[in-house]
């Protein structure tokens, strides 16, 4: 009886929970849309503030929540819109959907409704979503709006350069990062040499960046998951948008094919650099009749979707996307007794495409098939002819340098909504992946004699395969965790690699609905990208994982605080710490055009290390909105046949990065927007010394020819001065009953700040050797007007 008082209260509590747990419990499941558009409403709330339970739509609006027996009151609810509310006696499982109307609400009780979905609530860190809205309205270069530029601004992320459109997430590389349109992998996300993104905001219904704590369903990279969704297409009636600036116009139409069943989306842009440069270049060409240069650029994307509803349990998806930058130079000269032509260019593009099958199996269980084609390629050329008049000695000269990268994938996706304990993904996938590592092609025809050859890799073919198994569960009131793993394997050249991962989230709530969050997560690449640091040229090149280059790998641990102030502003701090192995990098003096044909010669497989930690403070409702975001971070490389071997600062590590944004709506036809931005500056390599010496040319005469030898630092061992800039951009709005328009006027970099991009070695008045930065952009003023109906 001793050991049995031991034992009662603990068999009571088991007696408690199971008898909660056998009470009766009923399903409701259904879709959450826009009213007016009938879009899908990604991460919309349904939620019971009498039990303080609820759930939040997956990314094709599907909830389900299971609640005991007895009244329910939902208020559901999303950012933006205004919140409603449904009472029913939950006796049977139902199927309710819910539509929303765009618009604010300043009820009390739409707060309680929202409570579900704060920051402190979710298990989830390091991941941070941006309405587009409120990305459209910030200021953009040239007026031209990006949504990588916005993602830059965030705290753990840094840009590659100057205007650039890269993302260097917590220590990582560009190709580090899982950039999903649609969940279909994009290889390269920059036009004009990295300046401006391939994603057209308009046609974009939301982003989400993760930066760590990774859930089990994402997997291939090591640093970061970019999740973009396209907009489906509005299934209640036609509408278009568009804008016209300095560089591009943009058109996007919508609509229903059959009302409420089937809808299109399609949306295009395109620059005229090349038209608006016309006048110039054939006045230039008019003073020099004897030489005639034509230089000229493009970049276009066109982005389209149809939406079918087979059924309230069935859905079909087409999404596309294609997108090309177009560069090419020209110059013909006529002398007596013939002409000469030189020409060279250079396209490079993706295209991708998704067909995806949604089914509701039942009020618990919803699957997602998705078959998927990526495709990204880089070419090219250049050329010269001589024709000289009466002789046969004509030459022909042709050089042509080709890579790329295109997948063929299959995946299948499970959401199985257990009861509200427990939200359980599941799921697996395969890519074929063909690699055109990188070819030079040489044709020479000079008379009767020539040569035509290719050097460089060949087509490479692999496979990878990954499946997954996640649990969110809450446990009690005060602890929810995130638990999975992640199974992938890679099969190249007869051998396979393999990789299990696990991933953990944790968040126990404090007093003061503090939450205290935790994460570790296990990561595993098989692909590579070359590139040489610098800007993000479309010349890097995809390759795979192979006998001689090994897979990447990386952990990363976290810790953080997050709470929500006023109902309405979102806090969270985080400190994290990663470290990456056999990452890769091109040796010391290697690059593309090296003329050896086998890169894995000219590449080296090092390590990597991360850590700082992160503020943020977010504002995404009311008339003024924004964030204020701080990253205090150390980043640094290592690598057996660089530096000597010797760890050295990684090229974008940034000790100190801020970033103020701030928008504000004065009325309901004037706003206004600014960001400030702050960093250190990028690390660089310079000479330290110079070594004279001499070389005996002639043992009779003892005459010596000299020479130097520059002796460089250490890698990246300096520093460029710390960037700042403070952008501009104002909004006059007018609406009318079908129809709107707006003139956008804004500034990149008001104040002029002299911002280095780049240091050359020179010499000063007094002929002292110095090294001399070199600014890209001052002041920019921009104009853009922008219209809907």
């Amino acid at each position: 009886m001793k050991h049995g008082k031991k034992l009662l209260p603990l068999l009571l509590c088991l007696t408690v929970a199971f008898t909660s747990f056998a009470q009766e419990r009923y399903t409701i499941s259904g879709y959450i849309e826009d009213e007016a558009t009938g879009e899908k409403l990604i991460g919309a709330n349904v939620f019971d503030p009498n039990i303080e339970l609820g759930t939040s739509t997956n990314t094709y609006g599907f909830y389900s929540l299971t609640l005991p027996k007895d009244s329910v009151y939902l208020a559901i609810s999303y950012i933006g819109y205004t919140t409603k509310y449904y009472r029913l006696y939950l006796d049977k499982d139902v199927t309710l959907n819910f539509t929303l109307l765009e618009g604010s609400s300043l009820e009390v009780v739409e707060v309680t409704a929202e409570k579900y979905n704060k920051i402190e609530e979710k298990v989830q860190m390091s991941q941070v979503d941006i309405p587009v809205q409120q990305i459209k309205n910030l200021p953009a270069l040239l007026g031209e709006v990006d949504i990588l530029k916005t993602l830059q601004l965030l705290p753990g992320v840094q840009s590659g350069g100057e205007g650039t459109s890269g993302l260097y997430v917590r220590g990582g590389s560009p190709d580090q990062n899982l950039i999903l349109l649609d969940g279909v992998p994009v290889y390269n996300v920059s036009h004009l040499f990295g300046f401006f993104s391939v994603f057209n905001a308009d046609a974009i219904k939301n982003v989400t960046l993760t930066k760590g704590g990774f859930p089990a369903r994402y997997g291939g990279r090591l640093s970061s998951v970019l999740e973009i969704n396209m907009k489906e297409g509005n299934m209640k009636e036609f509408h278009g948008e568009g804008s016209v600036g300095i560089i591009s116009s943009k058109l996007t139409l919508e609509g229903p094919i059959v009302k409420d069943q089937t809808s299109f989306i399609v949306s295009g842009r395109r620059t005229y650099i090349d038209i608006l440069a016309q006048p110039f270049i054939a006045a230039a060409n008019r003073r020099n009749e004897d030489v005639d240069v034509n230089p000229g650029y493009f970049f276009y994307d066109f982005n389209a979707k149809i939406n079918h509803k087979f059924s309230d349990k069935d859905r079909l998806y087409l999404s596309y996307y294609g997108g090309d930058d177009d560069f090419s130079l020209s110059a013909r000269e006529n002398f007596t007794g013939g002409s000469s032509e030189i020409t060279a260019g250079t396209t490079w593009g993706n295209n991708t495409a998704a067909l995806r099958w949604n089914h509701q199996w039942s009020k618990k269980v919803f699957s997602n098939l998705t078959a998927t084609y990526s495709k990204y390629e880089y070419d090219f050329g250049t050329s010269f002819i001589e024709d000289l008049e009466g002789t046969d000695n004509d030459a022909n000269f042709v050089a042509k340098y080709f890579s790329g990268i295109t997948d063929w994938g299959g995946k299948i996706d499970f959401d199985y909504v257990a009861n509200p304990q427990n939200y359980i993904r599941f799921g697996a996938n395969a890519t074929h992946h063909t690699f055109k590592p990188g070819a030079i092609q040489l044709k020479i025809e000079e008379g009767s004699e020539g040569i035509d050859t290719t050097v460089g890799s060949q087509v490479a073919n692999s496979m990878e395969y990954a499946i997954y198994v996640e649990d969110e569960i809450s446990l009690f009131n005060a602890l929810k965790m995130n638990v999975g793993v992640h199974a992938s394997a890679f099969a190249a050249e007869g051998k396979t690699f393999a990789s299990v991962q696990p991933r953990l989230g944790l968040n126990y709530r404090l007093p003061n609905d503090i939450a205290l969050k935790a994460s570790f997560a296990n990561m595993t690449q098989y692909i590579h990208l070359l590139t040489n640091e610098g800007l993000g040229l479309p010349t890097d090149l995809w390759v795979p994982t192979t006998k001689e280059v090994i897979p990447e790998q990386s952990w990363q641990v976290a810790l953080g605080f997050a709470k929500t102030f006023m109902d309405d502003i979102e806090f969270s701090i985080e400190g994290y710490y990663k470290e990456m192995d056999n990452i890769v990098s091109y040796k010391e003096g290697a690059s593309f055009l090296s003329a050896d044909n086998d890169w894995t010669q000219r590449v080296t497989q090092g390590q990597g290390k991360s850590y700082g930690g992160e503020f943020f403070l977010q504002k995404k409702k009311g008339n003024t909105t924004g964030w204020i975001g701080y990253t205090l971070s150390w980043t640094s490389r290592q690598f057996e046949e660089i530096n000597g071997g010797r760890w050295y600062p990684f090229k974008y590590d940034r000790r100190h990065d801020v970033a103020v944004v701030l928008l504000h709506q004065f009325n309901e036809r004037i706003s206004v927007s600014g960001a400030w931005v702050y960093g250190t500056g990028n690390s660089i390599t310079i000479p330290e010394s110079e070594h004279i010496g001499y070389n005996i040319r002639d043992f009779n005469t003892l005459f010596y020819q000299g020479f130097s030898v520059e002796r460089a630092s250490n890698k990246n061992a300096y520093r460029m001065r710390p960037y700042h800039r403070f952008d501009i951009s104002f909004e006059f709005k007018k609406e009318r009953p079908k129809y709107e328009r707006s003139w956008i006027i804004g500034a990149y970099n008001a104040y002029n700040r002299a911002n280095p991009f780049f240091v050359q070695q020179g010499r000063n008045e007094q002929g002292e050797e110095v090294f001399k930065q070199y600014a890209l952009f001052p002041l920019i003023p921009s104009i853009a007007y922008r219209f809907k109906f």
